[in-house]
């Protein structure tokens, strides 16, 4: 997938704000075309204002996969820097990632943007206000998911990562619950169950049962269907972690 391609794809809110600013070092014009394509396209209006509608909303299934794509790689940098190496591990998660959702073209294109960014201070807040701003709660709860995966990758997940990851949850607008939630599934000790579940050790019965019900309906993957079939599997990923969690702790108290 060449240059021209990938940007083309991202004719969407990515094209705008600090996301876009990011892109337009490493890709030079041709993001410059981009961004000047969308402004005609939208009538000069960016992207997730009332003309140019939003990932919520105005978005093809196609934008919303490339953005999710573009928003990942952005972070990704961020959460790959932030031990102060970079693990080969971590790369090959990102590849594998790219591979199965959008084919081996892209897997070369994606890396050289990853490469580019880098070189290039992310300033996660600005970031995650953009993304914020344009994609739906479980889209950004799906995305986190992928973002705690790459931390694990290298099967270290160091504080300063988890300190990066904290960062980012508070600036897509994760709740703080979700957010340990997710690290939680990669982290395992005693009450690493009752993380996933957002729940304490001295929960009652009743209310783990409610807790499982409330993560398994927030969670389904069915939620970011529209990021395509791969996502939506790794969603179902997700999903059974929480299924494994109740059943860790059913297990343990002896529910039946």
């Amino acid at each position: 997938m060449g240059t021209a391609k990938w940007i083309a794809g991202l004719l969407g809110w990515v094209a705008f704000g600090p996301i876009g600013a990011l892109l337009g070092v490493i890709a030079g014009s041709v993001i410059e075309g981009a961004v000047e394509a969308a402004h005609q396209i939208s009538g000069g209006a960016a992207p997730g204002g009332a003309q140019g509608g939003s990932y919520r909303g105005g978005y093809g299934a196609s934008e919303q996969r490339n953005s999710f794509l573009v928003s990942l790689l952005v972070l990704s940098s961020a959460v790959i820097r932030a031990d102060g190496k970079t693990l080969q591990a971590e790369l090959d998660y990102v590849k594998a990632f790219v591979r199965q959702n959008f084919g081996e073209a892209a897997v070369s294109e994606a890396m050289r943007i990853l490469s580019g960014l880098s070189l290039q201070e992310v300033n996660v807040y600005s970031v995650g206000g953009q993304i914020a701003a344009n994609m739906n709660y479980s889209q950004r709860l799906q995305l986190f998911h992928y973002l705690a995966g790459i931390a694990n990758a290298d099967g270290d997940f160091s504080a300063s990562e988890k300190s990066v990851l904290e960062a980012i949850a508070s600036a897509i607008r994760l709740n703080a619950s979700d957010a340990a939630s997710v690290i939680a599934m990669y982290y395992r000790d005693t009450t690493s169950a009752y993380a996933v579940l957002e729940i304490s050790p001295s929960a009652t019965d009743d209310e783990v049962k409610a807790a499982y019900r409330r993560m398994a309906m927030k969670n389904h993957p069915d939620k970011v269907a529209s990021l395509g079939p791969d996502v939506q599997k790794a969603a179902e990923e997700k999903f059974r972690k929480i299924q494994e969690a109740y059943e860790t702790i059913k297990k343990q108290r002896g529910i039946k």
